[in-house]
């Protein structure tokens, strides 16, 4: 079981590491032709993301190692890279909704709003958060307990009150975010349909009101498949892991960082592959690279 999770990390690591590394690269490029400041919060997603999947990689050494009894903060460093990692990513997640939801809010003054110097602070700002989340059991070492464990897991060094405060002021906030701006993405997005009716049935339509309603609903799909796929993949997770901290005889907490930790993983692996699919203008400098491969291969 151990050598068949260890391969079940493996793939999912390098996969997400390989299909975000691309993202990456991809974005770079359509940065650096349109020069759009908001494409740098999906970046730093992507960036997060293959975070992630770097730190799965120390877990995955673990599992095809030999039994051996690492020391406490050797564990608390692994477990707390895990989930400055895993926070990076859901905080980007949040910035990209913000993103779009300002986009369509203020569509006139959006490049006004989004400029390079606060597009920065808020980036710095966020791996500051999320180092801070992470490594909160180093700094505070009541957040910590000794581990009987021969492999390292978030159960094993951190404390039930650490973990039940990550879930309540972390994860449930973000997502109560998420509806709202998806929520009022949708108020917004209907009320320019209506606009655009009323412009119709007085005769003085023209091309760019349609323009406008196929780009409010590209971000609407865009923030809500991404935001449907981050309450898929995590929601089990917390759920369980609540249910763990306050009652530890109530679920196995084995399951939920085998199988259910697993799912919120895949996170990481879905948040490129959607991205590039709704996006086409990152789906065609995915194409151009590959082609530009290819060329070079052949």
């Amino acid at each position: 079981a151990s050598s068949a999770l260890g391969v079940i990390l493996a793939v999912l690591a390098s996969l997400i590491i390989t299909a975000n590394v691309l993202v990456a690269i991809a974005l770079l490029r359509l940065i650096q032709k349109s020069g759009s400041k908001g494409l740098y919060f999906v970046l730093n997603l992507a960036v997060a993301d293959a975070m992630v999947g770097f730190t799965v990689m120390g877990l995955v050494m673990d599992e095809f190692s030999e039994p051996f009894h690492p020391p406490q903060i050797f564990c608390v460093l692994r477990m707390a890279f895990v989930t400055s990692s895993s926070a990076a990513s859901i905080l980007s997640l949040i910035l990209v909704a913000c993103d779009r939801h300002l986009a369509l809010r203020k569509p006139f003054h959006y490049f006004q709003l989004v400029t390079g110097l606060r597009v920065g602070v808020r980036l710095v700002g966020l791996w500051l958060v999320a180092a801070v989340i992470g490594f909160l059991p180093v700094l505070t070492p009541a957040f910590q307990k000794i581990s009987t464990d021969e492999k390292c897991s978030f159960f094993g060094v951190f404390q039930p009150a650490y973990m039940l405060a990550v879930f309540c002021f972390g994860f449930f906030p973000a997502l109560f975010l998420f509806i709202y701006l998806y929520c009022d993405m949708l108020k917004i997005a209907s009320a320019h349909v209506q606009q655009i009716r009323e412009v119709e049935h007085a005769g003085l339509a023209g091309g760019c009101p349609a323009s406008r309603t196929t780009s409010d609903m590209k971000a609407m799909r865009t923030v809500a498949a991404l935001i449907g796929c981050f309450t898929l993949s995590w929601l089990p997770f917390f759920i369980a892991s609540i249910v763990q901290t306050v009652c530890l005889e109530c679920f196995p907490y084995k399951v939920i960082e085998s199988y259910l930790w697993l799912l919120g993983l895949c996170n990481s692996l879905l948040n490129p592959l959607l991205y590039s699919f709704w996006q086409k203008d990152v789906r065609l400098q995915l194409s151009q690279l590959v082609a530009g491969v290819k060329r070079r291969v052949l």
